[in-house]
């Protein structure tokens, strides 16, 4: 263990390792009830081919919430794994969020759950192919700051609003678009209540305040008659469920009629999603050159394409580096055994699928707010005192929500920055990339 992971080298230990592999899957073990929810309420219910519309998540002992609460786990555990064999970096992985709202919630109903399936293995294979040729560089230069900035700000709103819709906290209105639900109603209220909890644990700064917050609201549907009960022991540990209802449902013919700026939203938000959580989580452990590069990061992009290929097979969206890795590395995870024990106990936490069924929709509903606030954070990197960056960046934070597509909001963004730029006598500022994608956005709106 020593000669591979080289502890003493790095200046750790085994104790300090397994603490800070414990701290990272308490900080985002959320997920393994979070993103199966997104994806049947949202892709599931509303594709409806492959789930049927009548599914509910808390539906104790169905084989589809099972299916999808396993293949989140194994996707986490066996690509965190990868991470740590092939970088010995202390990174972990999961299915990402926002990520797997757009899948769920744009390109699932639109297109099918199938064909949105292989659309996530198309964007891994894509995005392998631009780790393995280095062409991450070109397209990390060309893109500003601000715009991608701005996609992860905007995706935040969108998470949020989802995370609100969900809890019945914000309801449909035909006068108003939107407006607040009933909050004195049972559900509504719970997710109000989790939400505060969760807020105020986060503010604590307490560690896996999220799923300490989805755990708390859970119990506290049980008096409200929100939450199932359970009736025994086997509705909180058993056996894993099988992936049979949904691993390998892929249609790659269907996924050719989803357009290219559809590919490119999947690969663009996971390419600079993952690139800002390495540069990130790379700078808070030391692993940074001084040229403020990370050493290996082609391998770690590779582990991160190789996750996303495999999610999609397992039949779960797109996997991507978690900036909750900072965590374990505020604990003192240095090496690849940080990442070798957060894997084996999202492999250990396959003996609690059963308690997913139990946690209702409400329970997990804050867990998205609480993301999307974090995510909006990204708006303090934006110079909104040059109009020329400000105004595409609103662009794209603002159409996603809106709009429900974070393909729109990308697109929008896009082509008014190089607009913009040029007509302000700015042109020269614009990398010649950015036209291209501009002209391709243009497209994704005209056709």
């Amino acid at each position: 263990m020593e000669k591979f992971f080289k502890l003493k080298e790095h200046k750790t230990d085994f104790r300090t390792e397994i603490v800070a592999g414990l701290t990272t899957f308490m900080t985002m073990a959320y997920i393994i009830f979070v993103n199966p929810f997104l994806l049947q309420q949202g892709g599931i219910n509303q594709a409806g081919a492959l789930f049927g519309d009548a599914l509910q998540f808390n539906a104790v002992n169905d084989p589809y919430v099972g299916a999808l609460v396993t293949a989140t786990i194994l996707a986490a555990a066996l690509t965190t794994i990868l991470m740590g064999l092939l970088t010995n970096y202390p990174f972990a992985l999961a299915p990402g969020m926002g990520l797997n709202a757009f899948f769920a919630f744009v390109v699932a109903p639109q297109y099918g759950w199938r064909a949105a399936l292989a659309a996530v293995f198309i964007s891994g294979v894509v995005f392998l192919l631009l780790a393995v040729t280095g062409f991450i560089d070109q397209i990390d230069k060309a893109v500003p700051v601000s715009l991608k900035r701005a996609v992860a700000a905007g995706i935040g709103l969108f998470i949020a609003l989802i995370g609100l819709k969900n809890a019945g906290i914000i309801i449909a209105s035909p006068a108003t678009l939107v407006q607040l639900g009933p909050l004195t109603e049972s559900g509504p209220g719970l997710a109000a209540i989790g939400l505060l909890i969760t807020a105020v644990l986060m503010g604590l700064k307490v560690k896996g305040a999220i799923l300490l917050g989805i755990f708390a609201t859970t119990i506290i549907g049980m008096f409200t008659g929100v939450t199932t009960i359970p009736s025994g022991i086997g509705d909180i540990v058993g056996r894993p469920a099988g992936l049979g209802p949904i691993a390998f449902e892929l249609d790659f013919r269907g996924a050719m009629s989803l357009g290219f700026m559809v590919i490119f939203a999947l690969v663009f938000v996971d390419l600079f999603d993952t690139m800002g959580t390495l540069l990130g989580t790379g700078a808070r452990a030391g692993f940074l050159d001084k040229d403020g590069r990370l050493p290996k990061v082609k391998n770690a992009m590779i582990a991160d394409a190789v996750g996303t290929m495999g999610g999609a097979l397992l039949g779960t969206s797109t996997v991507t580096t978690y900036v909750e890795s900072t965590a374990g590395i505020s604990e003192g995870g240095r090496t690849g055994l940080t990442s070798m024990v957060v894997g084996a106990l999202f492999l250990l936490a396959l003996f609690f699928t059963p308690l997913a069924a139990i946690i209702p929709g409400q329970a997990t509903a804050p867990a998205l707010v609480i993301v999307g606030v974090l995510m909006l954070g990204a708006v303090t990197h934006i110079d909104f005192d040059d109009f020329t960056e400000a105004f595409p960046a609103f662009l794209t934070i603002a159409v996603m929500p809106f709009a429900f597509s974070i393909a729109h909001g990308i697109a929008a963004g896009f082509l008014a920055y190089p607009i913009v730029k040029l007509v302000a006598g700015r042109g020269k500022e614009v990398h010649w990339f950015m036209y291209i994608l501009a002209a391709i956005s243009l497209a994704h709106f005209v056709l």
